[in-house]
């Protein structure tokens, strides 16, 4: 596999019928900021906001998209609360594979295939993998067919017993960085299809000699690393993700890049060989 196909990105409901009060006083709370904060950093009272957020008061969309920058709000909720207060979407939500992204498409390609023979990846939201370099299916190689069909999915790729899971050296360490991940993500984003998720890799059972991922020769690693097995060898690697700076379209808000970098010496001269 050299590249995976990039497709179009989920559709996730959001919620409604809540108003849009409620739902910015959810992202306030979410957010551990008070009303008067809140006033002061949009230019307005604390007295407006509470009427806002109880209702007595309808914002203006203007007022809606100030407020939603502040909280730091997702594109795609910040959608969700301008339906919410009876306006129109601001941000579009264009398919991934529109030709009007071609060249943010053709950009990605060109920026996982430039980092080979280290692994990286694209992913959206829920973590389905969009694009994919060679040294991400060097990592793959061996697993069972029914995890690589599409859409595959990386935290259920890693976690799933018939994944990488076996072999990762480091198993029980890796899958509580990946879970508290997803748990923060959770608790910023209101994604229910990423709670599922979540519950369904939480749910795969870890053997009792998983390994901890204690090293026999301890190594200064700078971060936790993922130490995998591969053709006899444990190679490690840091994960890196990298996000879209102020996007203005939902599908783009949504893209990560994730990149391996590698941890040590020996991964670095064993990946060398592989493009040698």
């Amino acid at each position: 596999m050299a590249i995976v196909a990039i497709g179009t990105a989920p559709q996730h409901t959001a919620p409604a019928g809540r108003g849009a009060g409620p739902l910015l006083r959810g992202w306030r709370e979410r957010r551990r900021i008070s009303q008067l904060e809140l006033a002061l950093r949009a230019g307005s009272s604390a007295r407006h906001i509470s009427f806002i957020e109880t209702g007595r008061s309808r914002p203006s969309e203007e007022m809606v998209l100030r407020l939603a920058e502040h909280l730091d709000v997702p594109v795609r909720e910040r959608n969700a609360l301008l339906l919410a207060a009876g306006y129109a979407p601001h941000y579009p939500e264009t398919p991934l594979d529109d030709p009007a992204l071609d060249a943010l498409r053709a950009g990605l390609e060109r920026l996982i295939t430039g980092y080979e023979p280290y692994p990286a990846l694209v992913v959206d939201a829920t973590y389905d993998v969009l694009a994919a370099n060679r040294g991400v299916a060097m990592l793959m190689d061996g697993l069972p067919d029914h995890l690589l069909r599409p859409p595959l999915n990386a935290m259920r790729l890693t976690l799933h017993p018939e994944g990488l899971a076996p072999r990762i050296r480091n198993l029980r360490e890796w899958r509580g960085h990946l879970l508290a991940q997803m748990e923060r993500q959770i608790a910023l984003h209101r994604s229910e299809p990423l709670r599922a998720l979540y519950e369904e890799v939480a749910a795969y059972p870890v053997p009792d000699d998983a390994p901890g991922g204690e090293p026999a020769e301890p190594v200064p690693y700078f971060a936790l690393p993922m130490q995998v097995e591969h053709g006899g060898r444990t190679l490690s690697f840091i994960s890196s993700i990298s996000t879209f700076n102020t996007p203005m379209d939902v599908t783009v808000a949504e893209l990560a890049i994730e990149t391996l970098l590698p941890a040590d010496p020996a991964t670095v001269k064993y990946l060398q060989t592989l493009v040698s």
